[in-house]
């Protein structure tokens, strides 16, 4: 809705655009209720810190690759648009997996847990993935299919040459659901995380939730740079979702029959 948050009179103008704004903020708070959590779980705030940072630099990467991937011939033909993330264009499934691989890496280099590490982190990223999606609502990225004209639920962005939606039109407000859904995900991540059996089943139920939600949302999503795997049947973001949902329930019931064994 508002792409450009303002502009600084500056070296020709420096412009502030409200997605990259937003997607700090989604940083910080993210950050800020991990390290809480890490503070319960006896988790040093340090190491936290050092391994956010890092993760950070893997989503941005991995977010940027995918994304660039479903729109390359864009890119191909201006390569200086590949470094313009403020101005939108990043998949999150591309930011978790580069997240994910990051955060293994580092979390076996200093010989600590990785699925009690994971199940701290993930209720901090869905908070952070919630406020991250309202960035995609301002910069009109990741925008909803057509709806019906004078539908009180629909959103129509106003023609702005900085917005990624097309202007005077009634979309599905898929970035409002995706923000609604990511917070709630975050509401049962916190709710189950003291009642949880075994380490990595908040990473799992994470995997799980974000999964099928995410599947289901990108049905009423209009924007065409996701890439198809089937035109018009089957989405990447689709395809990711169920891959991860089997891995998710075949790694569930390794963890939970060995945390069963264990208290026999």
């Amino acid at each position: 809705m508002f792409p450009l948050l303002f502009e600084i009179p500056l070296f020709g103008g420096i412009k502030v655009y409200t997605y990259g704004v937003l997607y700090a903020l989604g940083v910080v708070a993210g950050i800020w209720w991990t390290t809480r959590e890490g503070r319960i779980e006896k988790i040093k705030t340090d190491f936290i810190l050092d391994l956010s940072f890092y993760i950070i630099v893997g989503n941005l990467v991995g977010a940027r690759i995918l994304y660039i991937l479903t729109d390359w011939r864009r890119y191909a033909e201006n390569p200086l648009d590949v470094i313009k993330i403020w101005e939108g264009g990043l998949v999150f499934y591309g930011g978790f997996i580069g997240a994910v691989l990051t955060g293994l890496y580092y979390i076996r280099k200093h010989r600590q847990s990785f699925l009690r590490v994971a199940d701290v982190f993930m209720p901090g990223l869905a908070l952070g993935h919630a406020i991250g999606r309202l960035g995609c609502l301002a910069a009109g990225c990741c925008y909803g299919r057509p709806a019906a004209a004078g539908s009180w639920w629909t959103t129509t962005f106003p023609p702005n040459p900085f917005s990624l939606a097309p202007a005077d039109v009634p979309l599905v407000p898929i970035q409002l659901l995706e923000a609604g859904t990511a917070f709630l995900i975050f509401l049962l991540l916190i709710f189950f995380r003291r009642r949880k059996k075994f380490d990595g089943e908040i990473f799992l139920l994470y995997l799980v939730l974000y999964s099928v939600s995410r599947a289901v949302l990108e049905t009423f999503r209009g924007d065409s740079v996701r890439g198809f795997l089937i035109p018009g049947w089957l989405s990447t973001s689709q395809f990711i979702s169920i891959v991860l949902v089997i891995f998710a329930g075949i790694i569930y019931y390794a963890l939970h029959k060995r945390s069963r064994r264990t208290l026999t």
